[in-house]
């Protein structure tokens, strides 16, 4: 059996089930014994490490420096979801990770895209048939990439710690008291973001694919060359729309990403006559990052931000 909780403040009524040994209630069946959290990515590994603190293991289910929406998970992998106390992970964005939480988790679940309020991808400038093909991209989706609203991965620390006090009730308010001393963190990030991109001169950004779109919240407007999908090949027509695009609005920087490569950004950069940057997508640590941490990532995007855009 499988609990699934979806909400942090979720009431889940109790289950019974019919045994060789006699009834097995919903609690009996969220892996009581097991001190391990499984995430589906880094930024939920994030959330759940600061939230539970010494109380809880947790573990990545993409490898570090792997693209996170294609992961396929192996048999380690498999493993840690039947035997987590809890999963933690976005529901539709990684779908070995949506099968497991289907077909193998023996815990509880929390689909953070149930807990924070996700926006639709926005519609670009360019037409949408000037993409290549690719059967993810679909503007009317939502976006999953919350994380890059501070305030949302804050929400994600609060249901964690929820969770964690129903599965372990004896520490329920170290768990509170972590996900406050985390909220106040995010919290003042994302002051941080609202005052250092006001009045920037320059309010479009143009990236390697969709995963910035939170960022729009701080007055930017954000345009990408794949879509949804970080390793798809955009079209000559949207290249050149954007280039246009590129030279319209003043744009002074095209930004690829960590994790993929960056020949098209590169690409269009160059034909455009403007400069190459980076912006870490924040969805895993590489070998470059792995001594960074959300916080630090996300302020090194903010001062490659504020460079570009001249704020």
């Amino acid at each position: 059996m499988r609990s699934r909780l979806s909400l942090p403040a979720a009431a889940a009524a109790l289950t019974l089930t019919v045994t060789g040994c006699g009834a097995l209630t919903e609690d009996d069946a969220a892996a009581p014994d097991s001190r391990t959290i499984a995430v589906g990515l880094y930024p939920l590994e994030y959330v759940a490490s600061r939230v539970a603190g010494d109380g809880f293991g947790v573990e990545n289910l993409t490898a570090p420096g792997a693209e996170p929406h294609d992961a396929e998970l192996g048999i380690g992998q498999t493993a840690d979801v039947a035997n987590a106390a809890l999963l933690v992970y976005v529901g539709g964005l990684q779908p070995g990770v949506d099968e497991a939480a289907e077909e193998t988790a023996e815990g509880r679940l929390l689909d953070v895209a149930e807990v924070v309020d996700l926006v639709p991808f926005a519609e670009s400038d360019h037409d949408e048939d000037e993409h290549a093909e690719d059967e993810d991209h679909d503007h009317g989706e939502e976006d999953p990439h919350f994380w890059h609203d501070p305030l949302r991965m804050a929400e994600v620390g609060d249901a964690v710690a929820e969770q964690l006090a129903e599965i372990d009730p004896d520490n329920a308010a170290d768990y509170r008291a972590n996900a406050e001393t985390l909220r106040a963190d995010l919290e003042a990030l994302d002051r941080e973001f609202a005052e250092a991109l006001a009045g920037c001169e320059v309010t479009t950004v143009v990236t390697n694919h969709d995963a910035f779109g939170y960022l729009a919240k701080y007055g930017l407007h954000l345009e990408s060359i794949n879509g949804i999908s970080p390793n798809s090949e955009p079209t000559p027509a949207a290249l050149a729309d954007l280039a246009d695009l590129i030279e319209e609005e003043g744009v002074t920087t095209v930004f690829s990403e960590t994790l993929v490569s960056p020949d098209v950004a590169e690409t269009l950069a160059r034909d455009a006559g403007v400069e190459t940057g980076v912006l870490d997508t924040v969805e895993g640590l590489s070998d470059e990052t792995s001594g960074e941490d959300y916080l630090s990532l996300m302020r090194q995007n903010l001062t490659a931000l504020r460079e570009a855009n001249r704020c």
